[in-house]
């Protein structure tokens, strides 16, 4: 089995500006290519899990997300790095448009796009990290069995985390993000070993 990092998007590859599917809206977050190349080389399969509720309110199309995917995934590719996969769900329970105006599982908190990525992957949750900027995402990592689940909290402002919720850390920079990855262990299996412990 893979360990994998598992991310959202908005908020942790890009800057959140809301509702991003144009190239001159997309700045990438400060540090993400360093975590996700350290990551790599750690032999961490690196998928993206997205809610994308544009779509679904109509404000872009499958096509335009797909397409600022591709572009993403290129731009990663540019500097040495992988992403396995994007998951996305565009559906909303309360402001989507027709056949979007429904609830998912697929929908963090919901665990469903991390489940997938486990499948298609052959990925052990328990030993894989998650990074979010948003309790939801976290709420997701717990509910998938994520083994480290971290909230990404620039601006300082979350409180501290609750261990009802899931085993959170608050990390202020993605450097921060790469102490919590673990190089496998020779004799162990390879998904084990992510290093979220207090």
């Amino acid at each position: 089995m893979r360990r994998a990092l598992i991310l959202d998007r908005d908020g942790v590859i890009n800057v959140d500006r809301g509702y991003v599917y144009r190239q001159d809206e997309f700045e990438f977050v400060y540090g993400i290519f360093d975590l996700c190349r350290a990551a790599s080389a750690l032999e961490y399969v690196i998928v993206v899990v997205t809610n994308q509720a544009g779509i679904g309110r109509g404000y872009y199309t499958e096509e335009d997300f797909v397409q600022i995917s591709e572009w993403m995934c290129a731009e990663f590719r540019a500097r040495g790095i992988s992403i396995a996969n994007v998951y996305h769900c565009p559906f909303h329970p309360e402001f989507g448009v027709g056949v979007y105006r429904r609830d998912s599982i697929d929908r963090k908190p919901g665990p469903g796009m991390i489940e997938r990525a486990a499948h298609d992957f052959d990925v052990d949750l328990a030993g894989s990290i998650l990074v979010g900027d948003r309790m939801t995402d976290i709420k997701a990592g717990a509910a998938a069995g994520v083994g480290c689940n971290l909230l990404y909290d620039p601006a300082g402002k979350a409180d501290e985390p609750s261990s009802t919720a899931a085993p959170t850390w608050i990390v202020r920079t993605l450097r921060e993000v790469e102490a919590f990855l673990s190089p496998p262990v020779s004799g162990q299996p390879r998904g084990g070993g992510a290093r979220c412990t207090s």
